[in-house]
């Protein structure tokens, strides 16, 4: 059994890579099966397909942290409501648009504007915000990611002209989903939300934490089944950080390890998903958004928050925000990918169309 394991393995992902679907308990197969070796070996089928799909090209986001107040009061992050020691901060409508205005100068076409859910935030605020940046720069797409709102306030800020919208489902398993956040908050809500924004007409992204807290190979298996189906047009995931002020501050963090490979898994199930090397990957490790490249990933999101405020925004400890993490880093994290054989691109980024299942042609 122990010389079959690896080569049962090695099938579901070759199958995967060209089924680009499993059923729930092979995916539970998959996560059990993890090894470094197997990792890799799922790493150049992820990559194989990403560059047929999106060549060598890096798209960058520019990441603007609109606040740090929230009304939520989820276990693990560190702007829950219950944290009295947390730095409260909130940008306003000319101090966010001129954050796209730097970005732009610096190359980026595709703002994300996240935030907690602050209900300083109106619709009337939000979608004044949104039409203002898409006034100054309709060449660029844009992002929100703004937590759980209803569907009206959903079409209102599509109407208004955001583009994606980013919303972490956090775990497909209900039971899960109970045990990292309060009783006010519900997984059949987030749910609804997502199936919502979907049914608007953005490109919407979802999401989980690698190593949160009561996590299995069995919740791991139904997120991955829950994006095959869900058909996202991005993905974020990046290890669980505790955040000292939470009541998970003493659990342990998620690897790179785990979180590359899944990367490379989610690349198999959708070639033309947008991945991106999150922050959180770049925090826990030096090389993250290297590592995440060379699993699969194909996009990076740099902070072009105001200097003053990103070290506000700590949804987990030690979040890194300098370097080829910042905006003004960009030329450093541009060197950096053209070492690994990437390009990071002027462009918008947008989801390449869905291939079709069993089809490894290029997408359209």
């Amino acid at each position: 059994m122990r010389n079959s394991a690896p080569a049962r393995t090695r099938e579901l992902i070759d199958r995967l890579a060209v089924e680009h679907r499993l059923d729930l308990k092979e995916y539970e197969e998959l996560v059990e099966g993890f090894t470094p070796e197997i990792a890799a070996y799922a790493a150049g089928r992820a990559v194989e397909l990403r560059t047929r799909v999106y060549g060598t090209d890096v798209y960058i986001r520019g990441l603007i942290e609109i606040s740090s107040y929230c009304k939520n009061d989820c276990l693990y992050c560190g702007l829950r409501r219950s944290n009295r020691m947390a730095e409260r901060y909130r940008l306003d409508a000319g101090e966010i648009l001129a954050c796209c205005d730097a970005g732009y100068e610096l190359g980026f076409r595709t703002f994300v504007l996240q935030g907690g859910e602050d209900t300083a935030f109106t619709d009337e605020v939000a979608c004044g915000i949104v039409s203002s940046i898409k006034e100054a720069h309709p060449d660029c797409a844009l992002t929100l990611s703004l937590g759980e709102r209803d569907r009206d306030s959903y079409q209102a800020l599509f109407d208004a002209g955001a583009d994606r919208y980013l919303l972490r489902h956090e775990t497909a398993d209900p039971a899960h989903y109970a045990r990292l956040h309060p009783a006010d908050l519900s997984w059949d809500r987030r749910m609804a939300c997502l199936r919502d924004l979907k049914d608007i007409g953005y490109q919407v992204g979802c999401g989980f934490m690698v190593g949160s807290p009561f996590q299995t190979p069995a919740t791991l298996a139904a997120d991955l089944k829950f994006i095959e189906e869900f058909q996202p047009a991005m993905v974020g995931i990046g290890p669980f950080v505790p955040h000292h002020a939470t009541p998970f501050a003493h659990e342990p963090a998620g690897t790179a390890d785990m979180t590359c490979y899944l990367l490379s898994l989610l690349r198999l199930i959708g070639p033309e998903l947008l991945l991106p090397a999150t922050t959180a990957l770049g925090t826990i490790d030096p090389r993250g958004r290297e590592r995440g490249m060379q699993a699969g990933a194909n996009v990076v999101m740099p902070n072009l928050s105001p200097t003053d405020v990103r070290k506000k925004y700590e949804l987990y400890d030690n979040k890194a925000c300098a370097g080829s993490e910042a905006a003004e880093g960009l030329t450093d994290l541009s060197r950096r990918m053209e070492a690994i054989g990437y390009r990071v691109v002027v462009d918008r980024g947008d989801a390449k169309r869905r291939m079709e299942a069993g089809r490894e042609g290029s997408a359209d």
